[in-house]
């Protein structure tokens, strides 16, 4: 058993980094020494409740680290080895690794906030803590099954490589994997945080001659450009979906929601033009519903999807994405805005709400 920081969520809007225990990996199981965590809005959606998980609950979804000890029965891994985490796991044997959905893997569907056997590795005193998505990897260390690590080379700054494991991902294979989108088209992305950017880069990667970014802040805007929008669009300046048919003659090709507002996802739809797809990336409330118009559903032949963690298959995407990195047509550099230490969580989470960042990561000794 270890000593540890982690980032713990005692109740809905109340959160600290506190000093935590940590037990060794079981069967089928790895322990990763912790090198960097994403401060995603994932992360803050659990905090204030809207992915309602089990609490107290350790976070941290989006992150890589060494492995530090093996379970029995894991032949895949080895101690030193570098590894980004993914928040769903792909074990290969359930109906949608099967069918190639491994984004929608059920194998940990009803283990909330526990591991696959429905026990915990992390404690407070005598009190067992849930972890989310089988990783709480907001922490010094992580026990994590070894279905939800991706070995990487080592030759990659694990500060950058964490981002793969959701917002890079996400993002990107949201614009890639879901919607395909095709050279010379046109493309609007709502909501220029993490993910959107990913969006826009995943999109620029896709040959997109047209990437109109939309976003309230200015300072996201201009990250926007950097990450290879050709437009940007303040949403509180101006109508967003009148800019956008003009600047498409018509509607976009492709358009991505990327913050989980309701309002922004009819806009998005609104957005594109006949026989044209929308995707719906954001996370909303479980409370919240969407309003379009019944007619327009089939007259203009629109798409609309959603997007879970860009289609990804983690095994092969990840290493596929971190090899676009080291080739140079990948930002990921630019992404990681400001690093922080585990005490400074709090402010992490600030920044990130104040748009501060493209990406906040904590990073560990």
């Amino acid at each position: 058993m270890k000593t540890m920081k982690a980032v713990v969520v005692n109740e809905l809007n109340s959160f600290a980094t506190e000093e935590v225990t940590i037990d060794p990996p079981k069967a089928g199981e790895l322990l990763i020494k912790m090198k960097a965590t994403g401060v995603c809005h994932s992360d803050l959606s659990v905090i204030n409740g809207t992915i309602p998980m089990m609490l107290p609950s350790v976070i941290g979804h989006e992150g890589a680290g060494i492995v530090e000890e093996v379970g029995e029965g894991v032949t895949r891994f080895k101690p030193g080895d570098h590894v980004v985490l993914s928040f769903v796991p792909f074990c290969g044997d359930c109906h949608e690794c099967h069918n190639h959905r491994h984004n929608m893997c059920t194998v940990g569907k009803s283990a909330a906030g526990k591991m696959i056997d429905g026990t915990t590795r992390v404690h407070r005193g005598e009190e067992d803590l849930n972890v989310m998505t089988l990783l709480g990897c907001m922490a010094e260390y992580a026990v994590v099954p070894s279905v939800s690590a991706v070995k990487i080379d080592k030759s990659i700054p694990l500060d950058k490589a964490a981002l793969v494991g959701c917002g890079v991902m996400t993002g990107v294979g949201a614009a890639i994997n879901t919607a395909k989108v095709e050279p010379g088209s046109s493309v609007a992305v709502f909501g220029c945080g993490g993910i959107g950017l990913s969006i826009i880069q995943g999109a620029r990667l896709a040959g997109a001659e047209k990437i109109i970014a939309v976003d309230l802040s200015d300072n996201k805007l201009e990250m926007a450009t950097k990450f290879g929008a050709t437009h940007v669009i303040n949403g509180g300046n101006e109508d967003a979906v009148s800019k956008i048919f003009k600047l498409t003659r018509g509607g976009a090709d492709y358009a991505f929601e990327a913050v989980g507002i309701p309002a922004l996802m009819e806009q998005t739809y609104n957005s594109v033009r006949r026989m044209g797809t929308a995707i719906i990336v954001g996370v909303g409330k479980l409370s919240e519903s969407i309003q379009l118009n019944a007619l327009q559903l089939s007259l203009t032949g629109k798409v609309l999807k959603g997007s879970m963690y860009g289609d990804a298959n983690p095994p092969v995407d990840f290493p596929k994405l971190l090899n676009l990195y080291q080739n140079g047509k990948l930002n990921l550099d630019d992404m990681v805005s400001t690093t922080y230490s585990i005490d400074d969580a709090t402010q992490a989470f600030e920044d990130m709400q104040n748009n501060v960042n493209a990406r906040g990561v904590i990073v560990y000794d």
